[in-house]
């Protein structure tokens, strides 16, 4: 009788150790990793580091109103480049990368809330082209530039293309201008907006080849709990119009 107590002691208090280590888990503070990406994240003051309230955008606002509802302890820091900050996050636990599109090379690799706000794939072209184009195989006659790591990038180099690759999309922007690529793939709304902030506009799109959603991607360590809470948080934003609010701020 004595052994079975002790043994049902053990197990309990294995239990509670379990319970409390989950517990403190979900207060840990979570890593929120992002790039500039406007108009849904960005430096305030445009450079390539920045940290919790020096961010802003749609995606920034967005998760701190989420977070804020679901009472989720977070840490939200830019870096650059944009390779790095995700496979940060798909190796650490208790970490996370936005605003990433949810597609299904990359469904099985995290957690994911959301959607935030949708990322049309286009091809843009000077305003002045004479390129009409209905499918990318029609495109890939002409010199393509895209944002390295960027699943757009990886998209068009699964389907036989080679595109230019540069480290930072809004430098397609001047090489589009300049005459130095026929073609820019790159997202809408964040192309035209990237284009903008380096002074350039003007630009059309001569083809719209996906429609994507982007997520918060966490670590598959993350517990389903937190996740869960994070969800139905911005689920009852959305349907209040608080996430319409916001992007009607920026676009």
């Amino acid at each position: 009788m004595f052994k079975h107590l002790l043994v049902v002691l053990a197990g309990c208090t294995m239990w509670l150790a379990s319970s409390a280590s989950a517990a403190e888990a979900s207060r840990s503070p979570l890593v929120l990793l992002t790039e500039n990406f406007p108009p849904y994240n960005m430096a305030k003051n445009g450079k390539n580091f920045a940290q919790n309230q020096n961010l802003e955008g749609i995606a920034v606002e967005v998760l701190r109103e989420t977070f804020k509802r679901a009472d989720i302890p977070y840490n939200m820091t830019l870096r650059f480049p944009w390779q790095r900050i995700y496979d940060l996050a798909l190796a650490n636990p208790g970490y996370g990368v936005f605003v990433t599109a949810r597609v299904p090379d990359r469904e099985a690799l995290f957690k994911w809330v959301g959607p935030i706000g949708p990322d049309d794939w286009v091809l843009l072209a000077r305003a002045n082209s004479p390129i009409t184009i209905n499918s990318l195989e029609e495109a890939a006659q002409y010199r393509i530039g895209a944002y390295k790591g960027d699943v757009i990038a990886v998209s068009l180099e699964k389907q036989g293309l080679k595109p230019i690759i540069v480290l930072r999309d809004q430098d397609n922007a001047r090489k589009l201008l300049a005459g130095y690529i026929d073609l820019w793939a790159t997202g809408d709304p964040a192309g035209k907006f990237l284009a903008r902030q380096v002074g350039i506009s003007g630009f059309k799109t001569v083809l719209r080849f996906n429609q994507a959603e982007l997520y918060l991607a966490l670590n598959k360590e993350v517990p389903d709990e937190v996740v869960n809470k994070l969800q139905a948080a911005m689920d009852e934003l959305r349907a209040e119009g608080v996430i319409e609010k916001i992007r009607a701020k920026y676009l």
